[in-house]
């Protein structure tokens, strides 16, 4: 399905804030507590991504401290309880406000997770695995058709953390993925971390994973750092945590990935044990940084050709 605009439908509302682009630029998670901080240092190189459901209210403390951020700066929006992989239909309110926010910030990208987290009225705080079977990517291909006739845009839709496998999945999470974004349009949500994480888990290889991903639909790419734990046999476990540093290893997948599918707009998340802002800025820094020298090589390889 590709997102289409009816065409009788009225003229479109003039853009609140500046038209900022996100090419080649790595950013942060904006956290409220930063707000002074940022404005200190004055118009940012990046962007910044916030949590939808931080900001469904219609005013207050935190639509004035994203306002300010947004007037000179990229912003991104990022779902975490559409539960778009869940087996009930999509909370009408909820798309409702997720629709709002998208219209009142003009967000540079949106996305959400490849999850469920819902069920009947209950909103759990995780973000729970699906099964990868023909009748769950029929559901959530209906799911994301759903949310991005409400936006009016395409979605990015992001790969997920795993703890567990099911014995009745019959393709595997990179099919799954691909099969949904050439049914929907949709674009993907590359999170460098979240591969890290469910290859230590599940044994497979990361390398193998992203050579299967469809890198040709992605238009984020998030990092993150994660826990290390056991699991009740002694074994590895990692949790997707977001409350420390990105770590050597996915540094290292960052770039192999930049150097397969070009100048993504990169995203450090940092949402638990948040630092100061010095130490998530310099997160975004190094994440620049790699973005930069793969840009200088694609500069110098086109000048080498001409």
């Amino acid at each position: 399905m590709s997102l289409t605009v009816n065409p009788s439908a009225s003229a479109p509302t003039p853009l609140r804030f500046p038209a900022f682009s996100v090419d080649g630029l790595a950013g942060t998670s904006f956290k409220p507590q930063h707000l002074s901080a940022i404005l200190a240092d004055g118009k940012q190189r990046g962007f910044f991504e916030v949590h939808a459901e931080n900001y469904m209210g219609e005013g207050g403390a935190p639509h004035r401290a994203l306002e300010a951020v947004r007037r000179e700066h990229p912003v991104s929006v990022h779902g975490v309880c559409m539960s778009i992989g869940g087996p009930q239909p999509l909370d009408k309110t909820h798309l409702a406000r997720f629709g709002m926010l998208v219209e009142r910030y003009e967000p540079i990208l949106v996305s959400e997770h490849l999850a469920w987290s819902t069920h009947e009225t209950t909103y759990f705080n995780d973000l729970l695995p699906l099964p990868y079977t023909e009748a769950t990517l029929s559901l959530v291909c209906d799911h994301i058709d759903e949310v991005q006739e409400a936006i009016r845009r395409p979605l990015l839709l992001e790969n997920p953390s795993t703890y567990v496998a099911f014995r009745e999945s019959t393709m595997g999470e990179t099919e799954f993925i691909r099969r949904i974004a050439q049914r929907t349009g949709c674009g993907l949500l590359l999170d460098v971390n979240n591969v890290f994480v469910s290859a230590t888990n599940h044994g497979f290889s990361p390398l193998d994973y992203l050579s299967d991903f469809p890198l040709a639909f992605v238009g984020e790419i998030h990092l993150a750092g994660h826990a290390e734990q056991s699991d009740d046999e002694g074994d590895m476990l990692l949790i997707d945590s977001h409350d420390c540093p990105v770590v050597d290893a996915v540094w290292k997948l960052f770039e192999i990935v930049v150097g397969r599918c070009g100048l993504i707009p990169t995203l450090i998340e940092w949402d638990s044990n948040i630092p100061a802002w010095p130490i998530l800025k310099a997160e975004a820094a190094a994440a620049q940084a790699i973005l930069d020298c793969y840009a200088a090589i694609a500069r110098e390889d086109r000048h080498a050709a001409a």
